[in-house]
């Protein structure tokens, strides 16, 4: 075990934070918000997915969405050497991922969107593609946040048995 400062779990506690926030929007979309939507008519769905694009860009969203992503790699970094990096590093690898999609799928699909006239050809283009990416970058926060959880409890495991054994050595010795 190496020398960690006193922000380490800190950073990891908060990377597991901003992670579920961000795991929990992509779920609350993939199994509420976009099957509500598609009752709606074409119109409608559009305006309101217009919408939820436009409002979604705000600075509270945005910290955690990024704040995940730069979080996660301070936590890795940390904890390089401990017996929890791998979880950290699986988490990071996996939200790398879901950033990704988000930025190579889920945001020209609502460039896309906002870009079309018409109502049907616009939500034609565009519903089941991001939706499916959306389930993917459900699934794949969700695992982030299941990994950061798992770091937490290996590091509070070897930090405790690292304590154990030096409190142990100390009654030892005396």
């Amino acid at each position: 075990m190496t020398k960690q400062s006193g922000t380490t779990g800190g950073v990891l506690g908060a990377a597991t934070v901003a992670m579920g926030l961000i795991a929990g929007s992509f779920y609350v979309f993939a199994c509420a918000v976009m099957p509500g939507l598609a009752r709606s008519d074409d119109r409608v769905y559009v305006e309101v997915m217009r919408n939820i694009n436009d409002v979604i860009q705000n600075p509270v969203f945005m910290l955690s969405f990024l704040g995940a992503l730069l979080l996660t790699g301070v936590a890795a970094w940390q904890g390089r050497g401990e017996p929890h990096r791998q979880w950290v590093w699986a988490a990071l690898a996996a939200y790398a991922l879901a950033f990704l999609v988000t930025v190579v799928f889920s945001i020209p699909l609502n460039d896309d969107l906002d870009a079309a006239g018409d109502p049907a050809a616009a939500r034609a283009g565009f519903e089941d593609a991001w939706v499916a990416w959306n389930v993917v970058r459900a699934v794949l926060s969700t695992v982030a946040v299941g990994c950061l959880a798992r770091a937490l409890l290996v590091r509070g495991r070897s930090y405790t048995s690292a304590y154990l054994a030096s409190a142990a050595g100390s009654r030892a010795s005396r």
